[in-house]
Order: structure tokens, then C-alpha cells, then sequence
């Protein structure tokens, strides 16, 4: 079983250290501008965010999979996990909001005990949910066997991460029987109606690589993994979302380990694209961290780089406040803006 950095003491768990890493530098023979440089020479910086349409909310870092390019660095180890009563901030936060989008995430956001009364309170405000679930937790268990039963019933849009449509590359990024555990998943899922047309029930899946490169095109890959797994596995989904891996975490400690990250980099700094730059996520999200501390994206929560501005935690939640700040930028964000550009929902331009 491999352990979180955080559990093996690695220096890669400490946040500042990571951005001590990411700081631009002199790497394979070319100087690496800073992520804000090249933002400023594309007329978009300062970075300023939109009306927000999501709230994301991380519940928690515990996982039931320590996968190997988690930017989360999830895991069983991970005890990190969000209070009823920071949920409740959450949804008051929601009320005074017109935020019609709620994105769950984790570590495997089901494992917080109060996942689905934080499920049921949302809906009864009107909001549409997003899950996004390992998969393999659906079958880990089986108090998690209802699980599809019960997003269905709170018309909840399932986006689970798959990363590839066969077990060999599957196992390799997120454990031995992965695949197999996630095929299970995916059929429960179908069988109740998810994916099927006309059934209104959204399953999307995930797909990022699982080596040191960029993903190919997101609609070739869509089709390919419609294929195969219809016709390996009877497996149905609505969309492939074709995601880069960030330099953070996991994926930057397997980066520098297998001598890849100065390539890898100075891929994303050629391939940044203003386009995909202009539609980040984190112009139309706000992140809330599992302690309530309020990011401009995922990464971003990740790396401790909260807010900008006076509010900087969902107690304090004010929309016009928030919209007033400028988004927080370091060089991880390359990721997102490179080549057709990289989101929660797939690409961006």
C-alpha cells in the first residue's frame, strides 16, 4: 500500500515547500517566466474572477485509494475531514447565494459521515450536486453498495475519475484492481439509469495521463473510451473530461523522482494558451477547504494559497466582497492553461 506524503514525512507535504519547487528557475537551458509574467504579456492579469456558478467543497482528504498523481495527496491516512458544523456554514453561505452549482470532492467525499445529510440539505435548496466519486468506493464497502440508489434519488451528476479504458495503465496510477472494482461501479451506476440517454442521470468520467504528458484531444478520447467500454464491458457514459495533471503533490514528487519535471514544465510554459487562459475554473468557482478556508480552485487549496482579501473563510461568506478580489496565481497554474487548457469539467478553449 503506498502511504500519503504527508504520512512519510516527506518535505513535498509541506505546501510552502512545493512552491519552492514550482518558483521559476533556470531549467533545461530556457528560463521559465513566471506564471503572472506571462498572464500580464496575455492582458489578463491581474486575474479577475466572474459571477461565481460553483461552490466547491472539499469534505475531506480521507480516501479508501492512495492513487499516484493525486494532487489531494488522499488517502486512508488522511484524517482531515469537514464538520456538520462547518457544512452548515456551507449551506447558509448557499441560501444568501444564487450559486446553482454544489461540486463535491474529496478525497472520496462519501467516506465524511455527514456526506449525505450535506447531500439532502442541498437539494432542499434547490441547488444541482456534483460528486466526485473514486468509483472503486461504491463496491469498498457495503454500506456504500446504495450508493447509486441514492444519488439518483437526489438527481446528483456522478464525475468519476477513470484513467484509462483498460486495467494495465488503470492499476498502474491508482492500485491493483482498480479497473476491475471501478467496471463494477460503473455498471451499478448504469443500471440504475446513469448514463443511459433520456434518463436525465449525468455520468461523467475523468481521464488524465498517466505518465509526464499533456492529454491528447478530448473528444478523440472521449470516442475511444465510449468504445472500448461499450463494447468490452456494456459500460454507457454522457462525457470524457480530458484533465492535465498539476505539478502539485503526488504528481510533483513522481515528476521530480522520475526525472521528468523540468521537461514537463517547460512543456506547460510553451504551451500556455491565452484562450484557455481567459476561461479558468477559478474565475467562476470558489473552493472551500474541509476547515472552511476559501480558495480560488482546488490547486490553489492545496498549496494554502487562500483568497485574496478579507474574506477568507465560508463564516464570512459575502458574494460582492468576494468578487472584488483578484484570483491567486503561481506557476502549478500552468497546468490549466496549457494547450487546449484544463478544468474540473474538462478543457477550457
Amino acid at each position: 500500500m503506498i502511504k500519503s506524503l504527508k504520512a512519510t514525512g516527506s518535505q513535498l507535504a509541506d505546501p510552502a515547500y512545493q512552491l519552492t519547487v514550482l518558483q521559476p528557475s533556470q531549467t533545461a537551458g530556457a528560463y521559465l517566466p513566471s506564471f503572472a509574467q506571462k498572464m500580464r504579456e496575455a492582458g489578463l492579469f491581474p486575474l479577475r474572477p466572474l459571477a461565481p456558478a460553483v461552490l466547491q467543497v472539499n469534505v475531506g482528504k480521507m480516501c479508501n485509494q492512495v492513487c499516484r498523481h493525486c494532487h489531494v495527496d488522499a488517502g486512508p491516512d488522511r484524517k482531515e475531514i469537514m464538520t456538520r458544523e462547518t457544512m452548515q456554514l456551507c449551506l447558509d453561505a448557499l441560501a444568501q447565494s444564487d450559486i446553482p452549482t454544489v461540486d463535491l470532492t474529496g478525497g472520496a467525499p462519501e467516506m465524511n459521515p455527514d456526506f449525505r445529510w450535506f447531500v439532502e440539505q442541498i437539494r432542499a435548496l434547490g441547488r444541482h450536486i456534483i460528486v466526485r466519486c473514486n468509483l472503486t468506493i461504491i463496491v469498498a464497502n457495503k454500506k456504500y453498495h446504495d450508493l447509486p440508489e441514492f444519488f439518483k434519488r437526489h438527481g446528483v451528476e456522478v464525475v468519476s475519475s477513470l484513467p484509462f479504458y483498460n486495467a494495465s495503465k488503470t492499476d498502474r496510477q491508482r492500485g491493483d484492481g482498480v479497473f476491475e472494482d471501478s467496471v463494477r461501479a460503473l455498471k451499478m451506476l448504469n443500471a440504475v439509469g446513469y448514463g443511459q440517454e433520456g434518463s436525465g442521470l449525468t455520468l461523467n468520467l475523468v481521464y488524465n495521463p498517466a505518465g509526464a504528458f499533456m492529454p491528447s484531444s478530448q473528444a478523440g478520447l472521449e470516442r475511444d473510451f465510449k468504445r472500448a467500454l461499450l463494447k468490452d464491458h456494456g459500460i454507457v457514459f454522457n462525457q470524457l473530461f480530458a484533465i492535465t495533471n498539476i505539478p502539485i503533490s503526488r504528481y510533483l514528487d513522481y515528476l521530480i523522482e522520475s526525472g521528468n519535471y523540468a521537461a514537463y514544465m517547460e512543456k506547460l510554459v510553451t504551451s500556455f494558451n491565452p484562450a484557455a487562459a481567459a476561461g479558468v475554473m477559478c474565475r467562476s468557482t470558489v473552493s472551500v477547504g474541509w476547515d472552511g478556508q476559501l480558495y480560488d480552485c482546488d490547486f490553489n487549496q492545496m498549496l494554502d494559497l487562500t483568497v485574496a482579501g478579507p474574506v477568507r473563510h465560508i463564516r464570512d461568506f459575502d458574494a460582492a466582497r468576494l468578487a472584488e478580489r483578484a484570483v491567486v496565481v503561481n506557476q502549478h497554474c500552468y497546468g490549466c492553461t496549457a494547450g487546449a487548457g484544463s478544468s474540473c469539467g474538462g478543457t477550457t478553449a
